[in-house]
């Protein structure tokens, strides 16, 4: 047999005892004998016996099962929030489901239906890029599933949540740029439904008036991948007029602007420089390497993760709906200076 057809019945079956016999002497109950405790267990071992998780849930009300949705799992900020996740989640005894939305709405509707028909005690949520619709988010609240937005919120929606400073923080990077001689700066802009795509532009956009720079239109270009990263560099190159700085919603746009703008001869920082946002693994190993914002992913996902434990195992815990902004920081290297 394998491992997932073993059952408590089946042991009982096998060894001639009641299944209630079994289920006690797995749980070391004290009014059964240690001869039959040892068979019991050393059967047990020997199928690959594994507690039915669902079946636990349903008996005691809980799945000690915690539901993580994510846009992607490659990119390096996620990954470290899951990290963050995990860390907290295993220390309190409670499992981590990760699902991918894979940046589609139809996707992330699909995972809220499976965690839900899992019973998770609690949900985790970055929303996607397509989320416009938030019935699937409302359906978690109607259940009475504690959630914690993280990163990517729904401000329409009152629940904890953690996130940075977006707009410092694009403020920062923009007036970095600008103290470092730049003029017209180009900004590739997140989608604008997003919450974090929002708050950045703003913070670009403040610190140019408040340096008496021009908020210059066409300069301002949603492009918030590698691929869209190249059409839109080429563009600005193709202007009579070029930035002289880009700053970029994340690094992996970044990285797209910077090898586009090595394949046409320009040379960086020196003629145009480059910002990132959220400090990856390849800004510190590009050529000349990537200026970018720390977005603390390990410690977002593990605030995240406390502070939807703090609902989960405080049952009479119903203080209103919390926010928690982290601070980022800047992380100057060659590719501005």
């Amino acid at each position: 047999m394998s491992s997932n057809q073993i059952t408590i019945k089946d042991i009982a079956r096998i060894l001639g005892i009641s299944a209630s016999t079994v289920s006690r002497a797995l749980k070391n109950h004290p009014d059964i004998s240690e001869a039959t405790k040892k068979a019991v267990n050393e059967l047990a071992k020997k199928l690959n016996y594994e507690p039915n998780a669902v079946a636990l849930s349903l008996k005691h009300s809980r799945s000690n099962t915690i539901g993580v949705i994510i846009p992607e799992i490659v990119h390096y900020f996620f990954s470290s929030v899951i990290s963050g996740i995990e860390d907290v989640a295993y220390d309190a005894g409670f499992t981590v489901i990760i699902c991918q939305s894979n940046e589609r709405y139809d996707r992330e509707v699909a995972n809220v239906k499976a965690l839900l028909s899992h019973r998770v005690d609690g949900v985790l949520v970055a929303i996607s890029k397509e989320t416009h619709q938030y019935d699937h988010i409302f359906a978690i609240q109607d259940r009475n599933v504690p959630m914690v937005f993280f990163d990517r919120v729904i401000p329409e929606i009152e629940t904890d949540h953690v996130i940075i400073d977006d707009q410092k923080a694009s403020y920062e990077a923009t007036k970095h740029l600008i103290d470092g001689g730049r003029k017209r700066i180009a900004h590739f802009a997140g989608p604008k439904n997003l919450s974090i795509g929002i708050e950045r532009r703003v913070g670009y956009e403040q610190a140019l008036k408040d340096a008496n720079l021009p908020v210059i239109p066409e300069l301002i270009i949603e492009a918030d991948s590698f691929e869209k990263a190249i059409k839109a560099t080429n563009k600005l190159l193709d202007m009579e007029n070029p930035p002289d700085g880009i700053f970029a919603v994340n690094d992996l746009t970044a990285i797209g602007a910077m090898q586009t703008l090595q394949k046409r001869g320009i040379k960086i920082p020196k003629q145009i420089a480059v910002v990132g946002f959220s400090d990856g693994r390849f800004s510190g190993i590009t050529d000349p390497t990537l200026t970018s914002v720390d977005q603390h992913g390990y410690e977002m996902g593990s605030v995240a993760t406390k502070m939807l434990l703090r609902r989960l195992l405080n049952p009479n815990y119903d203080a209103p709906a919390q926010s928690h902004v982290l601070d980022a920081n800047l992380i100057v290297r060659g590719s501005s200076i």
